[in-house]
């Protein structure tokens, strides 16, 4: 079983983010928190990546299709698609999202990094997103704006929601020898049991 100080995550400043200029200020709150960066690099996703990235089935596609279909309907919006596109839809907007401009991916390392990257960045909706958090601070977007405009809501960062889907993601994005392993000087007072390295 791996040590919690070295569990693993995966994150991915979208292009807004880095249009609008916050790569430095999202990595600042991630470094600040005590996390350590294992893995970074600017690249502009392929379609093929962005739906393995995605990876949903059948059956999300027609759960979120549904409700697609419930707002429009409550906003007096054409319904003129089987559920299962609208589904399909929503990451076909995501694709081309993530396709129109570079993003910065990173692996993080540290105590709980899922979790910790999880309550940094804030809920997936903007406009519901906490203050303190990177969405809650940086942007103003909402579901209501983004599925009225049919586009992706433009909330500034992707972070894995559990460890194993974290590795699968790391995959997409990084070769095995472009995660480096390191030892970083503040892990000493982070996780040092006896803090017995201080005093001369």
């Amino acid at each position: 079983m791996t040590h919690p100080s070295a569990e693993r995550t995966f994150v991915m400043i979208k292009p807004d983010g880095v249009q609008r200029g916050l790569v430095g200020e999202i990595l600042k709150r991630i470094e600040r928190v005590g996390l350590k960066i294992s893995a970074l690099k600017m690249v502009v996703p392929t379609e093929e990546q962005c739906w393995t990235h995605y990876n949903k089935d059948e059956a999300w596609f027609l759960k979120k299709g549904e409700r697609t279909i419930n707002d429009r309907q409550s906003l007096g919006l054409l319904v003129d698609k089987e559920a299962i596109e609208y589904g399909k839809d929503i990451v076909r907007a995501l694709v081309k999202f993530m396709t129109s401009g570079p993003v910065v991916a990173m692996v993080l390392s540290g105590n709980q990094a899922v979790g910790i990257v999880t309550k940094l960045v804030g809920g997936t909706e903007p406009l519901t997103s906490d203050v303190g958090t990177i969405r809650g601070d940086f942007t103003l977007d909402s579901y209501n704006l983004s599925s009225q405009d049919e586009r992706a809501v433009r909330n500034l960062i992707h972070c894995s929601d559990k460890p194993e889907e974290a590795e699968r993601e790391m995959k997409i994005w990084f070769k095995p020898e472009e995660i480096i392993g390191y030892r970083q000087l503040n892990e000493e007072i982070l996780y040092d049991v006896n803090l017995d390295g201080i005093l001369e």
